[in-house]
């Protein structure tokens, strides 16, 4: 216990700390405990292990480290134009310093003569050599052989203000790590430190925040990553099995009505990637165990076919299902979709949104509790308690993210007898690591082949001064009887810039083709004015339709075929992917054009080009995940994903892995960890539960 109890220390009580710079720790960075301080970890290191010369100094250098004397210091200027200026020597060279701020503090303790450690980022004028804010430390016995990593820890500008840096929190976790070394207790059993060649947990704390050397900090990183998500993947897997164990589904095992369909109503053959995903349902539904699958398909794969077949097997078993969608336009797509089978077979099936009418609702609510009703499509008004069903057997919900956890656990209700099957499907595809993480209690499909018959989306990129070539393209494509959308930007910060944006192209358009008729849709407009004009395009009363983002989710207009997006540097890769997916839904060569300024960020170079070379979903994904992490991907913050301290999803993916087969293959041999060589996994997993420090989550 005691180790426990140290861990939960106030942080004031640590040497060099005191109730001042603990309250600041408190409120800035939420560090409570000492187990809390010793879990902030560094985010970055800099390399002090070698020292530099003045004259080997370049251009794009991130940082230097060189011993030297300090030869001057004059303050220059006044006012808040007031600056400390100096010379530094090494006998190879001289270099300009400047300071900025705090130049009171420095006048009176920088001694001109003195030799020091230098240590900043180098920078060129007129080709000499200079440093503003370097850091001075006196040479001393200890730092002029340097060797050490220097651990840079995240910061506020409170703390620096404060002369709270990254230094002084290296000396803080000294002086923690000094006492808690001895006391930090093992959580990995010895066989897992054994077969993947760790160090002990004690070792690696040590060497995350003080490094011995690059060596050792590798293997601290890979250590605390494997054991964080190894952890992490443990409770999911658990999760996943507990309710294999405790929830029973129905079993769906007679297939009549799938049988005519598949021989008389089917109008066209599935890909072997749909028939795949169905076999692995069917499975599910059958199995006396309740269905929870997460469904992943680029847009067009055929998602809403194979949910409607899994619909059937439901139906044929006496029960009812349901499909719900995010907006009216995409549940009112879904319903006029399947309506087509579902009158070919005789299968009764309603919509019902937050614009059906008190009538028809009556209607439906007395269809669901009878049974007679067979199929609903809906909205988030599904949820609404006075929605109640005979026997609710399947829930398709479409575009997960969406919908919040708490919304999903409605429809869970909805069957108050056995707990309905429940597939969730999105178009936006979800990298393997963060499937893992995000949705390890889920089990995933994956339809990853496009219908046949179906071409690949041309995507080009071209600069604004390109307009005329580009325009005199779009109007080629009108002339053959195809439509085009042409997007532009909405970005909340600035909603006022981005309408006008709208609105001078839009105006912009109507003059370059005049002879064509032409929609808007944007966020401002009402809900029916935007079916309206909607539904115009899809009549293809309107050759071409000028939008901002709403268009995003939705719209299934087979005859476009040229999907423009004006300033596409200002769009993230998801929302890129997902635009150009409104295109190529028919059978002509469909295209997408990025238009883009000539200046771009390195960032959106890569989103760019990564769209211009591929059309897969997961790879783009991928990329994304490299380029924003993974905060707010898919638009969700969910758990599993939330607690990780130093595991970092855009670049440990093997870990991932190889965590993940571990847990999963322990859990295999001992689902409830009672094998001797498995209590300390037992305790650790205990330990999380109960104790409520953060420390808890490592001790």
């Amino acid at each position: 216990m005691m180790q426990s109890y140290f861990f939960d220390t106030k942080i004031e009580l640590l040497k060099g700390v005191g109730p001042q710079r603990g309250n600041l720790l408190n409120t800035e960075l939420q560090i409570f405990t000492f187990g809390d301080l010793i879990q902030y970890y560094p985010f970055r290191y800099e390399d002090r292990t070698q020292f530099h010369h003045i004259v080997e100094l370049y251009e794009g250098m991130e940082y230097a480290q060189i011993k030297g004397r300090l030869r001057n210091v004059d303050k220059v200027g006044e006012g808040f134009k007031q600056r400390l200026t100096g010379i530094f020597t090494d006998g190879t060279g001289s270099l300009e310093l400047t300071w900025f701020q705090g130049i009171t503090w420095l006048e009176k303790n920088l001694r001109v003569g003195a030799e020091y450690v230098l240590f900043g980022k180098p920078a060129f004028f007129q080709g000499r050599p200079q440093m503003q804010h370097p850091e001075l430390e006196l040479l001393t016995g200890l730092n002029e052989k340097g060797g050490y990593f220097l651990p840079v820890y995240g910061l506020t500008d409170k703390l620096r203000k404060r002369y709270i840096d990254s230094k002084a929190i290296a000396t803080m976790q000294r002086n923690l790590l000094q006492n808690a070394y001895p006391l930090i207790r093992e959580t990995l059993p010895e066989f897992l430190l054994k077969k993947y060649r760790l160090i002990a947990k004690k070792d690696a704390l040590y060497n995350i925040h003080l490094p011995l050397s690059e060596q050792w900090l590798h293997q601290a990183k890979r250590r605390l990553k494997f054991e964080e998500l190894f952890y992490n993947q443990l409770r999911l897997i658990k999760q996943k099995l507990l309710r294999r164990v405790d929830y029973e589904g129905q079993i769906f095992k007679k297939s009549y009505l799938l049988k005519d369909f598949y021989e008389n109503h089917l109008p066209f053959s599935l890909t072997g990637a749909q028939k795949r995903v169905i076999k692995e349902i069917f499975e599910d539904m059958r199995s006396g165990k309740q269905m929870n699958r997460l469904l992943q398909g680029d847009v067009g794969s055929g998602k809403t076919i194979v949910a409607f077949i899994c619909m059937l097997l439901a139906i044929d078993n006496g029960a009812q299902a349901c499909i719900m969608a995010p907006t009216e336009i995409l549940a009112d797509q879904h319903y006029q979709g399947l309506k087509v089978f579902a009158d070919a077979l005789g299968i009764s099936i309603e919509k019902l949104t937050g614009s059906t009418r008190k009538k028809a609702r009556t209607g439906i609510h007395e269809g669901l509790l009878d049974g007679s009703l067979k199929i609903l499509v809906g909205t988030h008004a599904l949820l609404e308690d006075i929605v109640q069903f005979q026997n609710l057997g399947l829930c398709v919900i479409d575009e997960q993210h969406r919908f919040g956890v708490a919304q999903r656990a409605k429809l869970w209700e909805k069957n108050k007898y056995i707990h309905p099957h429940i597939l969730v499907m999105t178009a936006t595809p979800i990298p393997r690591t963060l499937a893992m993480t995000l949705y390890g209690d889920l089990d995933v499909s994956v339809i990853d082949e496009l219908p046949k018959g179906r071409k690949p989306i041309k995507t080009v990129h071209r600069y604004d001064a390109h307009r005329l070539t580009v325009f005199g393209f779009i109007r080629d494509e009108i002339k053959k009887g195809r439509q085009v959308y042409i997007v532009y930007p909405l970005i909340e910060e600035s909603e006022r810039m981005d309408y006008k944006d709208l609105m001078d192209g839009y105006e912009s358009i109507v003059r370059a083709f005049p002879e064509y008729n032409i929609s808007i849709v944007h966020g401002k407009m009402k809900s029916a004015d935007k079916d309206f004009e909607m539904q115009r395009f899809v009549k293809a009363e309107t050759q071409i339709m000028v939008a901002t983002t709403v268009i995003e989710v939705g719209v299934n207009v087979p005859n476009a075929s040229v999907m423009i997006i004006e300033s596409a540097e200002k769009f993230g890769l998801a929302q890129l992917h997902q635009l150009r997916g409104r295109v190529g839904r028919g059978a002509e060569q469909s295209y997408c054009i990025l238009m883009t300024d000539v200046k771009l960020s390195k960032d959106s170079r890569i989103r760019i080009d990564t769209m211009v070379r591929t059309t897969d979903g997961f790879e783009i994904a991928d990329v994304d995940l490299q380029l924003r992490g993974p905060g707010d991907i898919s638009g969700t913050q969910q758990s599993g994903i939330v607690d990780l301290l130093i595991a970092d999803l855009a670049k440990d993916g093997e870990i991932l892995k190889v965590a993940r087969e571990c847990a999963q293959a322990i859990l295999d041999e001992d689902h409830d960890l009672e094998l001797p060589q498995h209590a300390m996994i037992k305790e650790q997993i205990d330990s999380q539960r109960t104790e409520h420090s953060s420390w808890s989550r490592i001790s």
